[in-house]
């Protein structure tokens, strides 16, 4: 077994004890805050899931920038920003730390507590637990999400429910047709749709594949012109009326997985993209092109 197949199986109790870390955490989001949430590559991606998420919610307005594109005029407009990186190297997630002082609390999730990141913010939650050999991220960036999601209302119950679903999504089989599928586009509605982009992302990473991702009401309006024989649309969480039968007439195959949280839907993404890997003779370990942090202007990394 991979490394990354190993981790991606872990994702259960790693919920379960961000719950509980969650719990007793005191620097979360408060009510009513005016939040902007942050991260480069799958870090972004949670970050989208849980803005969504945390608005949908009633919770306050809450908006997701990639790192490298948080506009420098809103420094000053959030009462909290929270960024996830997982090494706590990142050189884009340092910048905006050190830009942000002094103008807004900062609240960062990370893997490893002997990084640069633990001065750079306010206050840090360290997931150590969750932190990955792979170079693809899995279970640390579910468990932050996991995190996060604990401190909206009902959020604990949602998670532990989660952890159940994923039990079984780490153990049952894959759909066939995605399997053996030659491509993949990944949908999903609001808070869904960071899932969405980050089910594409693994699948790229992993196994090199040829994937996309929409808001799965924006599907009808020009992706589904990629939709055919041996292409399989996966959908989380709730499916758009008429959606089906749209995929249907297309020729596709339709995944939707409609009675699990759709964060334990994601761990079927991630186990999809190890196999799809290992059956093209890819090592999901060491995917091309990839470092695990990102720092730019050092010899031999991504510049």
């Amino acid at each position: 077994m991979s490394r990354t197949a190993s981790e991606i199986a872990t994702q259960p109790s790693c919920w379960h004890r961000a719950a509980e870390a969650a719990a007793g955490f005191d620097g979360l989001p408060r009510p009513g805050e005016r939040v902007a949430v942050t991260g480069c590559g799958t870090s972004w991606f949670m970050a989208t899931a849980y803005a969504a998420l945390r608005e949908a919610s009633g919770e306050g307005v809450t908006d997701a920038f990639a790192a490298s594109e948080f506009p420098p005029g809103r420094l000053s407009s959030y009462d909290r920003v929270v960024a996830i990186t997982r090494s706590g190297t990142t050189t884009e997630v340092l910048e905006l730390l050190a830009a942000l002082r002094g103008n807004a609390p900062t609240l960062v999730l990370t893997a490893d507590p002997r990084t640069p990141v633990m001065e750079a913010a306010d206050t840090v939650a360290v997931l150590d637990w969750a932190d990955e050999e792979s170079v693809v991220q899995t279970r640390f960036a579910t468990t932050a999400l996991a995190f996060l999601r604990t401190g909206l209302p009902n959020g604990a119950r949602a998670v532990r429910k989660a952890a159940v679903d994923a039990e079984l999504a780490v153990t049952e089989p894959l759909p066939e047709a995605a399997v053996e599928a030659e491509q993949w586009t990944f949908l999903g509605r609001g808070w869904t749709y960071g899932l969405a982009q980050e089910a594409a992302l693994k699948m790229r990473e992993a196994a090199g594949a040829w994937t996309e991702s929409y808001p799965a009401m924006e599907y009808r309006h020009g992706p589904i012109s990629i939709t055919g024989p041996g292409r399989v649309t996966w959908v989380f969480g709730p499916l758009p009326e008429g959606l089906a039968g749209d995929v249907s007439r297309a020729g596709g195959q339709l995944v939707a997985h409609r009675d699990c949280d759709p964060m334990a839907d994601l761990v079927r993404v991630q186990r999809l993209a190890v196999a799809i890997a290992e059956t093209h003779g890819l090592d999901p370990d060491r995917p091309k092109n990839l470092t695990r942090s990102v720092i730019l202007g050092r010899p031999g990394r991504p510049d």
